[in-house]
């Protein structure tokens, strides 16, 4: 988990247009996976443990608010285009910076002439998710290591867009492209913290499984509802509309096919 954060640096590589192009395909695929896993894998695994009673209910809807909550004061998932082009344009920005070697080579100055306060915010919020995401990953984990393996998927394919949305974020902000990967890689590791405490105290929790299990699944449905296709209804171009579909479709596809086979395993 912790190393999807160097994705960015495959995105320096990439064309501006191909690399929007891209995260847009990367986007619809990861909303497909995240519906897919919560519907067919999450819920089912939180209703065997808890039924469908008013625990449940508040778990879920807890989760969804408390989703909210957390994008409305402390992060802001970066999907958008726009932050595709920002890695673009830093990229021809460094080749003309070395082509010129204007500059020491121990010098990499940001595009703006001091840091951006929203890099620290983007990696108080990233820190933050990649938190959740670690425990929510642990939680599955404990629950069934198919359910496990289904969850990581999901969350790794969510995280790759993002991931490259939040290195132009730095970018853009003033980071060099050093300091960008290393921060980024540094707030990813909060995954490991977030999936070794559910790991220690899950089985001495009764009931801290189950719960994790639910708030997983409305993380899923909020992120992939409120936040990623929203991103692809951005785009307006008739062209690009069947490609999402399809690839909404082959994520869905794959948590289907994950559940028919563990089922016939099982």
């Amino acid at each position: 988990m912790s190393l999807v954060s160097l994705v960015g640096l495959f995105a320096l590589s990439q064309d501006p247009v191909r690399l929007r192009r891209l995260q847009l395909y990367l986007v619809s695929l990861a909303a497909g996976s995240l519906l897919g896993g919560a519907f067919l894998h999450l819920l089912p695994e939180a209703v065997d443990r808890l039924g469908t009673g008013l625990p449940f209910s508040l778990y879920l809807l807890g989760g969804f608010f408390g989703f909210f909550v957390l994008e409305k004061f402390l992060w802001h998932h970066h999907h958008g285009t726009d932050h595709a082009e920002s890695v673009g344009e830093r990229h021809r920005a460094h080749a003309q910076h070395h082509a010129a070697e204007s500059v020491d080579a121990g010098e990499e100055a940001g595009p703006e002439a001091r840091t951006h306060p929203i890099v620290t915010m983007v990696l108080l919020g990233d820190g933050v998710h990649n938190l959740l995401d670690g425990m929510v990953i642990a939680a599955a984990y404990l629950a069934d290591p198919t359910v496990g393996l289904v969850t990581t998927l999901a969350v790794i394919l969510h995280e790759v867009p993002q991931e490259i949305g939040d290195f132009g974020v730095l970018l853009h902000g003033g980071l060099s492209v050093r300091q960008a990967v290393l921060a980024n890689f540094l707030s990813a590791t909060t995954a490991i913290l977030g999936a070794v405490a559910v790991l220690w105290i899950g089985t001495e929790v009764q009931g801290l499984e189950a719960a994790l299990l639910t708030v997983s699944a409305a993380s899923f449905i909020y992120i992939a509802a409120a936040d990623l296709i929203p991103e692809l209804h951005r785009s307006r171009e008739p062209r690009q509309a069947l490609p999402q579909v399809l690839m909404i479709g082959l994520g869905l596809g794959l948590m289907v096919l994950v559940r028919v086979l563990r089922e016939s395993l099982g």
